[in-house]
């Protein structure tokens, strides 16, 4: 039997299947992962906007960090949604021996903002020095490098003060840009830049890309890939997603997974 890697999925559930830990599911299983998952936060959502989130209780969310960690060993870690500063410094403490994926989750494709201030402060202090990559699009670039993007020279800066944070690679998503052309810059501390290009596709089908996009890079990561071919198959995977889509909802629709 061929190797499958084991995934662990840390993120919010969306209730309109689209974003979330529902499309990480979707999105791992595709690339013939394994699939683990720890919810963070129940939100009320569809492809309108984000009704209600509600955050889990602390204990809930240990309960299930602990049962993965007793049992099934991960290969590696994607993390989307934290909406609690204790359960952000209890991941940091517990399970930052793992390669981690990190999507700093801040704003929903409908431009709901979904964390706090002090989340977002607990992540840049906690959470992402012990990440292998963390993937923010333009937007959660800005919060966290406190740099404001609006060129390519712009978002290569603020990867690189995003890398100055301790993580070891950073991919600063270029997708909600103005541009017709995306241009998602990947830094590494190596001192590599290197620099994806694609063409905008012109449709309103891209709720839960960011998530999808991060699992795919997970997953294939666990399957033994090169983290610059892990992209590069991810990005090709969500373009291919959204040329696909299935047109659900009235609003910003998902991606087609399968």
């Amino acid at each position: 039997m061929s190797f499958i890697p084991k995934v662990l999925i840390i993120a919010g559930s969306d209730s309109g299947g689209g974003a979330g830990i529902q499309a990480d599911i979707k999105t791992t299983s595709f690339f013939k992962g394994y699939a683990m998952t720890v919810v963070t936060a129940i939100t009320a959502q569809n492809t309108i906007g984000v009704q209600s989130i509600y955050p889990l209780p602390k204990q809930i969310v240990i309960d299930q960090i602990n049962s993965i960690n007793n049992d099934l060993t991960p290969d590696v870690i994607k993390i989307g949604m934290l909406a609690d500063e204790e359960i952000i410094e209890y991941i940091s403490m517990n399970i930052s021996n793992y390669k981690i994926i990190l999507d700093p989750v801040m704003v929903a494709t409908s431009g709901d903002v979904l964390v706090s201030d002090e989340v977002i402060t607990s992540i840049k202090n906690n959470l992402i020095s012990k990440s292998f990559l963390i993937t923010p699009n333009i937007h959660e670039a800005e919060i966290l490098s406190e740099k404001k993007i609006n060129n390519l020279e712009d978002q290569i800066e603020a990867g690189k003060k995003l890398l100055k944070l301790g993580c070891k690679n950073v991919l600063v998503k270029g997708g909600h840009g103005n541009s017709d052309n995306i241009s998602d810059v990947l830094i590494t501390s190596n001192g590599d830049e290197h620099i994806f290009e694609s063409k905008k596709i012109n449709s309103t089908n891209t709720h839960g890309t960011g998530c999808s996009l991060a699992s795919a890079i997970a997953t294939n990561i666990g399957l033994g890939i090169n983290l610059k071919d892990s992209i590069k198959i991810s990005i090709e995977y969500v373009q291919n997603g959204i040329k696909k889509a299935p047109n659900f909802g009235s609003g910003n629709g998902p991606i087609r997974h399968f």
